[in-house]
């Protein structure tokens, strides 16, 4: 499954249903940078399973401030519209798995 960018109207639609990985992230973001293609990787070997999506900070400012990100990159794991988990700054592949892996049945 590709990876999907969601808007402040797109997002509830996008994270409803399954297991939702969410990268709240911006352009200028190092480390947001330096996970996007451990993202790609993830959704490679895990997207049958997880569904990754995408959410620019600058652009959607009311989706960021409704779940208090703060910092970036916040990963957020959601299943069935429900927020279940949540990471924040960059991860490495393995804590990924680990964090979207106990959500998957």
């Amino acid at each position: 499954m590709a990876i999907v960018n969601a808007t402040d109207q797109t997002f509830a639609a996008e994270t409803k249903e399954g297991v939702t990985l969410v990268d709240f992230w911006a352009p200028w973001c190092g480390p947001c940078r330096m996970i996007a293609p451990v993202l790609e990787e993830l959704d490679r070997e895990m997207g049958d399973k997880v569904k990754i999506v995408k959410v620019n900070v600058d652009d959607n400012q009311e989706t960021a401030s409704k779940f208090g990100v703060m910092s970036i990159p916040t990963l957020l794991v959601f299943k069935n519209g429900e927020l279940v988990d949540k990471a924040i700054g960059y991860q490495p592949k393995e804590a990924l798995v680990q964090l979207v892996g106990k959500h998957v049945s």
